[in-house]
């Protein structure tokens, strides 16, 4: 029992990267690869804060501050040094590894014996690993509901539509380039609050934590889209990607469980997004939905 609600809490952290990767990935259409540095920028910003006293609400707000800077860096380089989107989002990764170990002094920096939002005190009278499941579940809730807000102003629909036709967008005198700023900003302010939030979880810092992290935000992303399809509004997408983060973990609890070894995560974790990405094509070629569509018709 306690595994799995220890997966369900990390499931809610990671989704809360889902929520950032889901803005850039499925509403702007870009694929960035500023997440890998923005994850361990986010955690590292947060630790080193922790370590040296500060307050974990602001050291967690600094991880989203963080995260918001790295996704102004990208923003920059690609609408205004017009360097593609991929290699902006590499260049941004790349230089934030350095920033990292400047920052943490080192490759790795634990949080043994300092304060964080998991061990405040109204939390420790919970059950093991609960903490983890409420704070997971507050920041959950509050970015779902604060972004579907956001979204359905003029502003968030003028964010949507550069990512639908930026052609269209532009020529109603929308300034698309300011609109992937924007997006790449709260995209990666996520990211960062999600590292800075799963390094108080994890207990340290690691300036190779980031790898791999774009696969994980996708996975919970498609079985999201998978479990639920894709005939939702815009704010069950978002409840959804969430979702399918905690499926995701649990996926991989269920890995753990068979015998498998952590070292088998990242591969897993490739395995799972190929069969997810892959899954149209096999619905298509094996009539899968009808077949599944029929025995729930048969009485």
């Amino acid at each position: 029992m306690s595994l799995v609600t220890s997966t369900i809490g990390q499931g809610l952290l990671w989704g809360i990267l889902a929520l950032g990767l889901y803005l850039s990935f499925r509403i702007l259409n870009f694929p960035d690869m500023t997440v890998e540095g923005t994850f361990p920028f986010g955690a590292a910003v947060c630790v080193a804060a922790l370590v040296r006293g500060v307050d974990p609400a602001i050291a967690t707000l600094l991880s989203f501050i963080a995260g918001l800077g790295t996704g102004l860096v990208t923003g920059l380089l690609y609408t205004k040094g017009k360097i593609p989107i991929l290699l902006a989002g590499i260049l941004t990764m790349t230089g934030v590894y350095s920033v990292n170990l400047r920052i943490l002094g080192k490759a790795n920096v634990g949080l043994l014996n300092h304060a964080t939002l998991l061990n405040a005190k109204f939390l420790t009278k919970l059950p093991a690993n609960f903490p983890t499941i409420v704070v997971g579940l507050i920041f959950a809730i509050c970015i779902v509901i604060l972004l579907a807000l956001f979204l359905n102003t003029d502003l968030g629909q003028a964010f949507i539509a550069t990512g639908d036709n930026e052609k269209m967008t532009r020529s109603l005198g929308i300034n698309t380039d300011n609109m992937k700023i924007l997006g790449l900003m709260v995209s990666n302010g996520l990211i960062g609050l999600s590292g800075g939030l799963l390094a108080q979880n994890g207990g340290y810092a690691d300036v190779n934590m980031g790898i791999g992290t774009m696969v994980i935000g996708l996975a919970a992303i498609i079985i999201g889209e998978v479990v639920y399809g894709k005939n939702l509004s815009l704010s069950a997408r978002l409840v959804a990607v969430v979702v399918g983060s905690i499926l995701y973990r649990l996926v991989l609890l269920l890995v753990l469980q068979l015998g498998f070894s952590t070292n088998d995560f990242k591969l897993i974790s490739a395995i799972i997004l190929a069969l997810c990405l892959m899954l149209p094509l096999f619905q298509k070629k094996f009539h899968i939905h009808k077949i599944w569509k029929r025995g729930i018709e048969k009485p």
